[in-house]
């Protein structure tokens, strides 16, 4: 069965303001793939999660994202292009002033929803699927850093995308809730979304073995798939 292209980079050069982090990047994502982007702080996997969420610019180079340009997108069509796409940041980026609930009814009526009822309807539906329905009405500092990354995978599977983009997910977390967050990241890629995971987690990797990207001395690489944690740290290693 042929499965479309939904992320294509072709030769393009990865900034951050006038920095260049990474070069002739070459990258077909199909859609219903799980992929993996390992590297060292600072060698760009960050960056290049930003430039396909359309949050840096792509200077040099083509790259496509749901068959919408990302060479000089119109500002007015990036809000259409992170509808179609969830983000799930490391940091949360949770809005500490509100309810859980109140934080993703932000969210929708920012992207479009206008009944109050559907509203609510779809986010308790997002919360059940991460197993938070009972926290909707507390604040996010009530919450541990393993439920607030729920909250977040919640926000981000919304407007019901086709790619979830994920910044070390599991990154601030205990190894059990890690294993908690990967589970729910397998799932909804079985579910038929594409998963772009950055993670230095190579517990996950080898719990699902997938296709994993490389960021180092600058560029991006495909790796053999189903390589070994130790085969991934010494990749690593030998690139710092």
């Amino acid at each position: 069965m042929y499965k479309k292209k939904v992320i294509r980079l072709s030769k393009a050069s990865v900034y951050q303001r006038e920095n260049l982090i990474l070069s002739a990047v070459n990258l077909d994502v199909l859609e219903g793939e799980f992929i993996y982007v390992i590297g060292k702080v600072g060698t760009g996997k960050t960056s290049l999660i930003k430039t396909l969420h359309a949050e840096l610019p792509l200077l040099e180079g083509s790259g496509e994202v749901l068959d919408m340009q990302l060479v000089e997108i119109k500002s007015r069509d990036i809000p259409l292009l992170r509808r179609r796409m969830g983000v799930v940041f490391q940091d949360f980026r949770l809005l500490t002033d509100r309810s859980i609930k109140a934080n993703l009814s932000f969210v929708m009526e920012a992207t479009g929803w206008k009944g109050k009822r559907e509203i609510e309807k779809r986010v308790t539906d997002v919360l059940d699927v991460v197993g938070m329905t009972g926290k909707k009405d507390k604040m996010p500092h009530e919450l541990s850093g393993g439920e607030q990354q729920r909250v977040v995978i919640a926000r981000a599977i919304l407007n019901d995308p086709e790619i979830i983009l994920a910044d070390e997910p599991t990154g601030n977390l205990d190894p059990e809730t890690s294993e908690e967050i990967l589970d729910l990241f397998i799932r909804l890629n079985e579910e038929g979304k594409t998963v772009l995971m950055a993670t230095h987690d190579y517990a996950a990797i080898a719990k699902k073995p997938a296709r994993t990207l490389v960021c180092a001395d600058g560029t991006l690489s495909d790796s053999e798939q189903n390589r070994t944690m130790i085969e991934f740290e010494n990749l690593l290693e030998a690139n710092d």
